[in-house]
């Protein structure tokens, strides 16, 4: 097995299948509010879509937590709703409160839309590509840059919603109500954000993400759901994405799927590696799964929080788990704003050691 050693891309190896240890590390939202560099640059941005679509806020907030501790990866910094932006959604975000977008209710709001074919959508787009390619050149050689972009169901969701929901009660029902007004929706998303991803890539990011952030929200009573509205649009995405960009490394975290889904998600999708939400066994998923799959995750955010010796055994637990195998060192959801940094530069160390 191989030794991890800065500066040799670990994070691409290990997307490649080959076992680094200690794995590389990234943390999801790892440029964010914890961080006192960030909040300044946010208090002088304007709104959150200005800090997305600013190259220059969104290179330098990206670039602040790896020269504050060095990850082995950096992930542009946006947010999986500048799709439905670009779509001529009104999206907007209130502060405390995170994203509202005007509902799609019916046929009448997804009429308009703007067409796949529309050249708005990608020029609508263009500063995120701007930034993806100022930070591939401002990056260290050695650091993976990440793109990404939300999973259909996922930005579906927001889209219908008009916001994030406990359950997400409005998408579920009108996929049940109207289940091909529904599939249109998630037609449009596969094709527009399978334009987006290899968009990034050509622009300069080493690999991507898709983010199913509301894989556990799917209906339990349907044994196909997860299937049918999760992974099927993905494995969509990702043989488009390949289509094009034939090497194109590809992470997917489908959050709240469970076990089971977690052992699913390569088979089914076709992705590189599967990012593993904190609920999840990491050990006893990496039992289920063949060695040569590709695992990310999942230290609980809460026990980043908590730090001392909790987080210590965290650390040594995942690393047990994933020892000879490959494996990326993550959270199991988004680090949170309470989160101390002395804590991050902890579980780094005790990674690393």
């Amino acid at each position: 097995m191989a030794q991890h050693r800065r500066g040799d891309r670990a994070v691409l190896r290990v997307l490649s299948g080959e076992p680094v240890f200690p794995p590389p590390a990234w943390v999801m939202r790892q440029a964010g509010r914890y961080l006192p560099e960030y909040r300044e640059v946010r208090a002088t941005a304007g709104s959150f879509l200005d800090l997305c679509y600013t190259p220059d806020f969104a290179v330098e907030v990206t670039l602040q937590p790896i020269r504050r501790f060095g990850f082995d990866a950096a992930i542009l910094f946006s947010d999986i709703l500048v799709v439905p932006d670009a779509l001529g959604q009104n999206v907007r975000f209130v502060e405390g409160e995170g994203p509202r977008l005007d509902p799609i209710a019916g046929r009448a709001e997804f009429s308009a839309l703007r067409q796949v074919d529309d050249p708005a959508i990608f020029e609508h787009l263009k500063p995120v590509f701007e930034t993806v390619s100022r930070l591939r050149a401002e990056l260290p050689s050695e650091t993976t840059l990440l793109g990404f972009c939300g999973a259909p169901w996922t930005v579906a969701s927001y889209m219908i919603g008009g916001r994030g929901t406990q359950d997400l009660a409005p998408a579920r029902a009108l996929a049940k109500n109207d289940t091909s007004l529904v599939d249109e929706l998630i037609d449009r998303l596969v094709t527009v954000q399978t334009e987006y991803l290899i968009r990034q890539l050509r622009a300069g990011a080493d690999a991507v993400q898709i983010f199913e952030s509301h894989a556990g929200t799917l209906p339990d009573t349907d044994p196909d759901a997860l299937s049918r509205w999760s992974f099927q649009p993905i494995a969509r995405m990702i043989a488009g994405v390949r289509a094009h960009v034939p090497d194109a490394k590809i992470i997917v975290f489908a959050r709240g799927s469970g076990l089971d889904g977690h052992a699913r998600v390569v088979d089914e999708t076709g992705a590189s590696a599967v990012g593993v939400d904190w609920a999840v066994d990491l050990a006893e998923l990496r039992r289920r799964i063949p060695d040569t799959v590709v695992t990310q995750g999942n230290v609980h955010p809460d026990t980043l929080i908590e730090g001392g010796a909790a987080l210590d055994a965290a650390v040594d637990a995942v690393r047990d788990a994933v020892e000879g195998k490959p494996h990326i060192f993550n959270l199991g959801h988004g680090i949170t704003p309470q989160t101390p940094v002395a804590h991050v530069e902890q579980m780094l160390a005790r990674l690393r050691r």
